[in-house]
């Protein structure tokens, strides 16, 4: 298990609540992820970062970027980030906000056919 920080504790639970996430984490968790055959966390704590989505058994991440991820601050952020995670095994996949508001069912094809593809996972069907 990776460990993670003590202090994103309260942060990760009021992310977990509704009402604290994004609109678009919202989304892809209804109408996607929660019912998802692999199991996925919502605001996972690992080392000094909570990650958007987490699914423990296939070391996935998935993130979600607002448009402060594409200023230059936050692409260092991100980049350190992904080594972070990298370093502990743990595939990352990034979608814009953006991707979600227009293109939600290919952001869900494209997230399974990676699981399903690229991982080798096997998948029971829903």
């Amino acid at each position: 298990m990776e460990s993670y920080n003590k202090n994103n504790l309260s942060n990760a639970r009021k992310n977990r609540k509704q009402r604290n996430a994004t609109k678009q984490e919202g989304i892809l968790w209804h109408r996607f992820l929660k019912t998802y055959p692999i199991n996925f966390s919502r605001q996972y704590r690992v080392g000094n970062y909570i990650l958007d989505f987490y699914a423990p058994s296939i070391k996935l991440s998935i993130e979600l970027d607002g448009g402060q991820h594409f200023e230059d601050k936050g692409i260092e952020y991100d980049n350190i980030r992904t080594n972070y995670l990298k370093s502990l095994g743990i595939t990352e996949l990034r979608f814009s906000n953006l991707e979600i508001d227009r293109n939600l069912k290919n952001v869900m094809i494209y997230v399974d056919y990676y699981i399903r593809e690229i991982l080798k996972v096997e998948v029971p069907d829903n």
